[in-house]
């Protein structure tokens, strides 16, 4: 008498790892794109940040009747994070000027040396201006 042998076969097939593989690629195709760009938002978002923060410190210089040459003059504090270098700062004693703030440093690629540009008449508005390539991915405050 032959005794019959009950294999309970457990596990996955050939297919169905390549289904979930599958899967798993489609959503990564979706969400590495839309990490990138992010990124570059927050990226840009701190630049922006930055340099807008010191627009305070250069109506303080205006309000003494001082020139701005420099970044420093204005209270900027150097950080490599994201800046290859400070920001750069002129504005004149009639009050007219401008403050660039450059991506470099750890800047994703894509982003790297675009620059968000704060502007300001001698009536004393504030106005932003980038030169980046995708307009959407700027805050608020400068599109």
């Amino acid at each position: 008498m032959m005794k019959k042998s009950n294999k309970n076969q457990q596990g996955f097939t050939l297919i169905e790892l390549m289904v979930v593989v599958a899967i798993i690629g489609i959503l990564a195709a979706i969400a590495i794109p839309a990490y990138q760009d992010y990124i570059a938002r927050s990226q840009y978002s701190r630049v922006f940040g930055e340099i807008s923060a010191l627009k305070t410190g250069a109506e303080d210089q205006l309000a003494q009747g001082n020139a701005v040459a420099t970044a420093a003059q204005i209270g900027h504090v150097n950080d490599s994070d994201i800046q290859a270098a400070a920001p750069t700062a002129v504005i004149a004693l009639a009050g007219a000027g401008t403050i660039i703030g450059t991506m470099g440093g750890n800047a994703s690629g894509a982003i790297a040396g675009h620059t968000i540009t704060l502007t300001r008449t001698a009536a004393g508005a504030w106005s932003c201006t980038s030169n980046a390539t995708n307009q959407a991915l700027l805050p608020s405050g400068c599109q």
